[in-house]
């Protein structure tokens, strides 16, 4: 199966969805410099996930040389006003992973902005201030409970922004929320008139419900397609046209790229979650 290759062209469409079953170090080496606009992607963490094909509990070090080279690969291909956004997560018990793969991208890139990517959060009624449509404390979102007397649950993940620069602009008021106080809309001159300002840097995106995991989730760390969307809104979906995963699991970014109406390339080397991947985007899932 390695080596093979689906190209989707959804109905209608003039953008094409490109789904390679390789390595992405082998993939992207043969790829033009520049041409990407965008690349989201979170890779494997070194956490001992088990995946399919692909021994996730090996060195650190060995890891982190991995990484920068799937990173020099990245750089090559991303356009320089391009954005690279990179989702990595960590565990209670090994912390340090987001830190030491975020220090391997300064040798490649420019740390511009960091997301958090919040998937459950609780908010008491009395921190709510005057907001009415919270009548009592709430808990939203999922996340893996642990049992344990060092730890807390680990509700986030990180996601950064990445350039070559540091300079990219983006469409900060693509993901804008409303002002819970419309008297700011005319009080700020940065409002212009406007009832919406900039989101921030924390991005409630809850995973939706599992009921089978077999079928709703075959892959052990996936993200929600909402996740590569929002990336893709902020960096701003005129100047992009091509999109690329080099980690394309079950097609998450490519879902995404999919429903914006965007050129998409991913690489995923174990052939199920390929043919998985292959099926949802042909479905238009």
């Amino acid at each position: 199966m390695t080596g093979s290759e689906t190209v989707i062209r959804p109905t209608g469409g003039k953008t094409r969805l490109r789904l390679v079953n390789s390595d992405c170090l082998e993939g992207m080496a043969t790829e033009p410099a520049g041409s990407v606009e965008v690349v989201v992607t979170s890779p494997p963490y070194n956490l001992g996930i088990k995946y399919e094909g692909y021994d996730d509990d090996g060195s650190r070090e060995e890891y982190l040389d991995w990484t920068g080279r799937w990173f020099a690969g990245v750089s090559r291909l991303l356009h320089r006003n391009g954005s690279f956004f990179l989702n990595v997560g960590s565990r209670p018990r090994d912390p340090w992973v987001p830190f030491e793969v975020l220090a391997v991208a300064r040798e490649h890139f420019r740390l511009q902005n960091v997301f958090h990517w919040v998937k459950s959060i609780s908010v008491m009624k009395e921190d709510a201030g005057r907001c009415p449509a919270i009548t009592g404390d709430i808990v939203v979102g999922h996340y893996k409970p642990i049992n344990s007397k060092r730890f807390v649950n680990d509700c986030h993940e990180y996601i950064f922004h990445l350039t070559h620069r540091g300079d990219v602009k983006l469409d900060r008021l693509a993901l804008g929320v409303p002002y819970q106080d419309k008297s700011n809309v005319t009080r700020w001159a940065a409002a212009g008139g406007r009832d919406l300002h900039c989101r921030g840097n924390t991005w409630f995106i809850p995973y939706e419900t599992i009921k089978h995991r077999a079928t709703d989730r075959p892959h052990p760390a996936t993200f929600p397609s909402r996740l590569p969307e929002m990336c893709l809104r902020i960096h701003g979906l005129e100047r992009v046209r091509t999109v690329l995963d080099p980690f394309m699991g079950l097609g998450s970014t490519g879902t995404a790229c999919r429903r914006l109406g965007l050129g998409f390339i991913g690489y995923e080397r174990v052939g199920t979650y390929f043919e998985e991947a292959v099926r949802r985007l042909e479905n238009g899932a």
